[in-house]
């Protein structure tokens, strides 16, 4: 077992085709073929079933799999660290984020991180918060910025960063937006434009309706909240979004925004990153500069 047949193994898993897997590694799928056969006959068992087009781990497979993740990520850390030492810092930074964050809270911060660090060349993944963390304890990306309900998550570090808390998103001339405070029963028929299923702002908006007794009326599901901000400013129903998403459109008169009633949840942007002894200095650098710059107050 070496770790070129680990990184064929970790690829195949990840695309699950060996043509996906050979293009991302600029191999000839014979090559790769022929590194996964090899590790198989060393290990004595089978790590993917062969009957299906799409690749399919087994239950060795399954086993394998955060182990052979990790020994790769340790040595491209190790790598890194070395072409620090050599380069003097030039190199890699994988920071994923969730869609608020991404769209409405980082830019800024990014740009002057890239000012002050111009050797750190950042890439940025943007899913939904879940996904994310999924891609930061599989070594997939170095660092998160994300919304999340709970500042807490296993085997990582959460660092809550700033309030962002969700808002009733009206169309300017909606008769709620006359009002400067609303209660639960004003909304009793009010058609709702809400997130997927999955995201951090369905998800506690879906916990403030269940813990204030509101059987809500949702018009349309949707997956990006541009797509909710143009639908609710055309009268298709009022939209539960975060205040960062809308600040500049109800500052500008396009949208009229109140605080949810009732019972409310907050929620946060948060830093997240593994917990481990060796961080590379692209990681130690972005977590120093996000918790100086970023946080409340």
């Amino acid at each position: 077992m070496n770790i070129q047949q680990l990184r064929v193994f970790a690829n195949a898993a990840r695309y699950g085709t060996l043509t996906e897997a050979a293009s991302e590694m600029r191999l000839k799928q014979p090559t790769v073929s022929f590194h996964l056969k090899k590790l198989e006959e060393t290990l004595g068992v089978e790590l993917f079933r062969k009957h299906t087009r799409q690749m399919q781990l087994t239950d060795a497979g399954q086993t394998l799999l955060p182990y052979a993740r990790r020994v790769c990520a340790l040595l491209d850390e190790a790598d890194r660290l070395m072409t620090e030492h050599r380069e003097q810092g030039r190199g890699p930074l994988k920071i994923g984020a969730s869609y608020t964050p991404a769209t409405y809270f980082m830019p800024p911060y990014l740009a002057e991180f890239q000012s002050n660090y111009p050797q750190v060349i950042p890439t940025l993944t943007v899913k939904q918060a879940g996904a994310i963390l999924g891609l930061l304890r599989d070594y997939e990306v170095d660092v998160a910025v994300v919304s999340l309900l709970d500042p807490t998550a296993e085997g990582l570090h959460v660092v809550p960063l700033v309030q962002d808390d969700l808002m009733l998103v009206l169309p300017i001339g909606h008769p709620l937006a006359r009002l400067d405070r609303l209660a639960v029963e004003d909304l009793l028929d009010a058609p709702f434009l809400v997130h997927e299923q999955g995201s951090t702002s369905r998800e506690l908006s879906e916990r403030w309706a269940s813990e204030n007794g509101l059987k809500w009326q949702i018009r349309m599901e949707l997956g990006a909240i541009e797509t909710i901000k143009e639908s609710v400013k055309h009268g298709i129903g009022i939209g539960i979004l975060p205040w960062r998403s809308v600040e500049k459109e109800v500052a500008e008169g396009e949208l009229a925004a109140r605080e949810l009633p009732g019972k409310v949840r907050s929620r946060f942007v948060c830093l997240a990153y593994r917990k481990e002894d060796t961080l590379s200095y692209h990681v130690r650098t972005f977590i120093q500069f996000v918790r100086e710059r970023c946080t409340d107050g």
